[in-house]
Parts: C-alpha cells; sequence; structure tokens
C-alpha cells in the first residue's frame, strides 16, 4: 500500500486513496541468502539462476491460475467427469474439484493483468536485465529497479524496457555485489531518459533525501531543478500519483514544505510543513512547545526534589534505550 505520514493518524487513514497497489521484489544476494552463516544454506534458491527459476516457477502458476480464473468468473465447483470420460479414466462416485482462491497468486496474476506494479531491489547488470527479460517474455513491464546501482551499465535497455529507477545517490563497496556502483548513476540513467529518483535505506538519510538529492549536481551536473523532481515528481511518476502530488499545481493535494532557503542546500532548514493542507509543523510554534516542555519539565523535576526531601522512595535511573531500525530487524 502507498501511503501518506498524517503524524497521528491510524494506519488506514494514512493509506493514499486510489493508489495502484504494488509489490516489493528483490534480487541478488539477499535472495539467494548470501552472507547468511552456514545454517542458510537448505532453502531454495541458493544461485542467482534460481532466483530466475523461482520467477519463471510462479509466473508460469500465476497464468495458470489466471486462465483457469477467467473460464469460472466466480468461484464454484467444477465438474471433472467430462474430462475422466475424454481420458477414459474409471469413473468413481462423482466428485467435484473446488477451483480455491490463492491470495499470493492473486497478486502475481494482478502483475500479469496490469494491476498491481513491481518495486524490485536490484543491483547487478546481470540481474537487472534477467528479471527486464522475465517479464519481456510473460507480457508485463517491471514498474521501478530501485537501489539499481549498476542502473547505468544498461540505461538504453531499461529505457526500452519502460523502466523507473530509483537510486541511491553515492553509496559503494558496502558488499560484493555492489562494487561497481558509482555516484554518477543517476545522472547518466536521467541523460538517458529514463524516469529516476533518490532514494535510502538509512533511517536518516531517509529523512534528508532533499541532500541526497543534491549530490546529483556534484556528480553529473544535474540541474537543481532536475535534482529537486528526483525526491518530489519523479517518486510521485512512480507511484502513478503525480496527478495529485508531487509538485505545486491547482488540484494536487496541498502537500508543502516551506524552507528557509535552497531544499538542496545544508545550511536551510524548514520552516512550514503542510499536508493535505493542513500545518503540520510550524517553526514558531514548534519553539512555544519547547518551550512549554522546560518549562513542565522543570516543575516535574522540582516536584520530584520535593517529594525525595519528604522522604519518598527513589528508584535508580534506567538507561534510556534509542535503536535505529532496519529493513530486515524482526521484533515480537
Amino acid at each position: 500500500a502507498i501511503i501518506k505520514l498524517r503524524w497521528g493518524m491510524s494506519p488506514e487513514a494514512m493509506k493514499f486513496e486510489g493508489a495502484d497497489p504494488t509489490i516489493k521484489f528483490a534480487l541478488g544476494e539477499n535472495v539467494k541468502q548470501s552472507n547468511w552463516g552456514d545454517n542458510n544454506t537448505t532453502r531454495f534458491p541458493q544461485t542467482r539462476m534460481g532466483v530466475e527459476q523461482v520467477y519463471y516457477d510462479h509466473f508460469l502458476r500465476a497464468k495458470q491460475y489466471s486462465d483457469a480464473w477467467s473460464n469460472h468468473n466466480s468461484p464454484k465447483d467444477i465438474d471433472l467427469s467430462k474430462r475422466r470420460k475424454k481420458k477414459n479414466m474409471a469413473l468413481a462416485p462423482m466428485k467435484k474439484e473446488v477451483l480455491r482462491r490463492d491470495l499470493e497468486l492473486d497478486a502475481l496474476s494482478e502483475i500479469l493483468e496490469k494491476k498491481r506494479f513491481i518495486t524490485c531491489h536490484s543491483y547487478s547488470q546481470s540481474e537487472i536485465n534477467m528479471l527486464m527479460n522475465v517479464a519481456d517474455s510473460m507480457g508485463f513491464t517491471v514498474n521501478t529497479f530501485t537501489h539499481i546501482l549498476e542502473g547505468y551499465k544498461l540505461a538504453d535497455k531499461l529505457k526500452e524496457h519502460g523502466a523507473n529507477a530509483s537510486t541511491f545517490s553515492d553509496w559503494w563497496a558496502y558488499k560484493f555485489e555492489v562494487n561497481d556502483a558509482i555516484p554518477y548513476n543517476a545522472a547518466l540513467m536521467l541523460q538517458r531518459g529514463i524516469n529516476v529518483g533518490i532514494n535510502s535505506d538509512d533511517a536518516e538519510m531517509g529523512r534528508r533525501l532533499n541532500q541526497e538529492a543534491a549530490k546529483t549536481v556534484k556528480y553529473g551536473g544535474i540541474g537543481e531543478i532536475e535534482a529537486l523532481k528526483m525526491v518530489t515528481l519523479n517518486p510521485a511518476k512512480m507511484l502513478h500519483i503525480d496527478d495529485k502530488v508531487g509538485s505545486i499545481k491547482v488540484g494536487k493535494d496541498a502537500d508543502i514544505v516551506l524552507w528557509s532557503g535552497n531544499p538542496l542546500s545544508v545550511y536551510s532548514h524548514v520552516e512550514y510543513t503542510y499536508i493535505d493542507g493542513i500545518p503540520y509543523y510550524d517553526i514558531a510554534r514548534d519553539e512555544k512547545m519547547k518551550d512549554n516542555i522546560q518549562k513542565q519539565r522543570a516543575l516535574l523535576i522540582k516536584e520530584m526534589m520535593n517529594l525525595k526531601k519528604d522522604g519518598a522512595k527513589t528508584q535508580k535511573i534506567k538507561p534510556e534505550i534509542k535503536k535505529n531500525y532496519h529493513c530486515d530487524d524482526l521484533e515480537f
């Protein structure tokens, strides 16, 4: 689901109304469990060739599943007696098979029907090329390749296929399959006519994508307007919601950030943030709230000190543990 970060709203209220459903795919070391240790060497796939086979196997199943449903518009029993007669099978007591719903195959069928769109984690040229070949052979388009650090190697093919590219600004050499990454990747793909965006897996950089986009001005000579589009309008196009967000235009959602200076500058700071026309952040109001919090804190401390003087029990200070969550963290 595509969401809009409306702070304080419920998860359901954060969903972007009317947005196309998406799905995440992945390629490379993560899928074949490289570097996962000796206890993770039994699950298929274990090779990049195996990753390709997984996709073919599942899409072929989805196609068969979709074809079966197209012949039966609503869930109902399928009478197999005629099929058995054709095959001269012994007619045991009449049995019927039910064409069952499969949520996994439903999602894959939606991809084949161009109703659900893929965002695929990727790095290496060979695998990016492989998934485009799978998609071409099955009649659909990979909507967006994320990370895509070797996208510059096959930009012409990406353009021909019709894929978008959402990449890191200047990450490389943190594992083997990204050794060929270069900071000019975004600029080179943009110059080939690909719709390019900048993304981050990092909790801190993820809220400073304006500064990540600014790096494309340094690495590749991208103009400031085109660089800013990489974290505004271009991602909106990837998500098929550019008719609602991504730029300031009459009729679009009033999602606006006002900066103290150039949004690409490290010296600029946010002064106002509006979401759906609602002021979620106001720097002047924020300063007043901080002042009120400090006053409340001082009162609480004073009250605790007085209670201690009057003989109330105390407890040791417990350290506050802060944690940045990573995409593969699991906690229950």
